[in-house]
């Protein structure tokens, strides 16, 4: 297991378009893939924030169209991945945009695409006037994000935790010791990078950590009802919450 500092990779120099997987070095291969993971768990993680900035008008109880469509989802998100990466993806012919591996230069539009389809599908929920909580948070858009975009290609993205509320969201025996591991670390902005299969697939954990909006569900007083009908966990601020799981097989830029 690797626990790397969340810090960007070194520029790799790369060629425009896929290179076939056999020509690429065992260490740049991994190096790839491992960049490509980093940045779909932050894409989901300023997918995540876009939501949660949004929350106050998604459970307007008052106001029937909020104006919140996949098309300001898209912009919201951009920025925000731009501001956290510095790498534009508005601009995909810029010097940051092209410095991306090849593999995520697909990856990362098919997530985007994947998380407006989500916020396209829930415009009916969004709308609704007279309703204030409506369900639709930075963790189920997340879930549902993730799952989308998992069918629709040979990476898998998942948001995992050790007591999910969701089912599909219960972590494998993988991702289970990970978090474990997490949990007994200080808050950090790191994630976990650790070749599985005998090399043949590439995991990488990147950590959740519970903000101060979110324990109005997770947080104290431990086992009361919150406003979506589970039992709160009785978490603080800065706690684990979970964390985003990616696996690349390294042969999936072929």
């Amino acid at each position: 297991m690797i626990y790397r500092p969340w810090l960007p990779l070194i520029t790799l120099a790369i060629a425009i378009g896929i290179t076939p997987v056999q020509a690429v070095p065992p260490e740049q291969q991994r190096a790839e893939a491992e960049e490509t993971a980093r940045l779909l768990a932050k894409l989901l993680q300023a997918g995540r924030l876009v939501i949660e900035q949004n929350q106050p008008l998604i459970d307007d109880v008052h106001k029937g169209d909020k104006g919140f469509t996949p098309e300001m989802f898209e912009r919201q998100m951009y920025e925000v991945f731009r501001q956290r990466t510095g790498i534009d993806l508005s601009a995909p012919a810029t010097k940051t945009a092209l410095a991306v591996p090849p593999l995520a230069r697909t990856l990362l539009p098919a997530l985007i695409e994947a998380g407006k389809d989500v916020v396209r599908d829930a415009q009916v929920v969004i709308n609704q006037r007279g309703i204030g909580y409506k369900n639709f948070i930075p963790a189920t858009f997340g879930s549902q994000t993730a799952t989308r975009f998992s069918k629709r290609s040979r990476v898998q993205l998942k948001q995992t935790t050790i007591q999910p509320r969701n089912p599909k969201n219960e972590p494998d025996e993988y991702e289970a010791s990970v978090l474990r591991w997490l949990a007994g670390r200080p808050n950090s902005e790191a994630y976990v990078s650790e070749l599985t299969e005998s090399g043949k697939t590439l995991r990488v954990m990147m950590p959740i950590y519970y903000q101060r909006e979110c324990l109005v569900c997770h947080g104290e007083p431990k086992g009361e009802w919150d406003i979506s009908g589970y039992p709160k966990e009785g978490s603080r601020e800065g706690d684990l919450a979970g964390a985003i799981s990616v696996k690349i097989p390294l042969q999936a830029a072929e």
